[in-house]
């Protein structure tokens, strides 16, 4: 399994997700909410930040399905979806993460023909804190 980079900015994130929490970066002086995490408001140009825990619910905005050859890893669980999901606290935000049934399942636990742009998923995370999504219940 591939473990994330953790740099200094982004390593708030990753102790978060590490607890099952969400959180995403926000500036302290305009709340914009940003992501990828970096040390300066983009909007506002400020050095100040605070984590935000937001509600983990989204759209996938696209997706992909990635076939062998891949890693070794993960060629035994191709193909399967990887998608990208905006939040619904802040739609320019949107991160990446595979569509899976629960929690830690194999990456192809999710059939291809179920995935469709603008399904609404809700994040769970793996055994490692790894941000993955699995489809709302209409």
């Amino acid at each position: 399994m591939l473990t994330p980079v953790v740099d200094d900015d982004g390593a708030p994130f990753w102790e978060h997700t590490r607890r099952g929490e969400l959180r995403i970066q926000a500036c302290a002086d305009c709340g914009e909410l940003r992501f990828p995490p970096r040390p300066c408001c983009p909007h506002c140009q400020s050095f100040a930040s605070e984590w935000r825990e937001v509600s983990g619910h989204g759209r996938v905005w696209s997706y992909v399905v990635p076939h062998p050859p891949l890693l070794a890893d993960y060629a035994e669980q191709a193909p399967y979806p990887v998608v990208l999901v905006e939040l619904a606290e802040a739609p320019r935000i949107r991160l990446v993460g595979n569509l899976v049934t629960e929690a830690g399942a194999r990456l192809d636990s999710v059939a291809i023909e179920r995935v469709r742009i603008g399904a609404r998923v809700q994040v769970v995370f793996d055994g490692e804190g790894l941000p993955q999504w699995v489809l709302e219940r209409p």
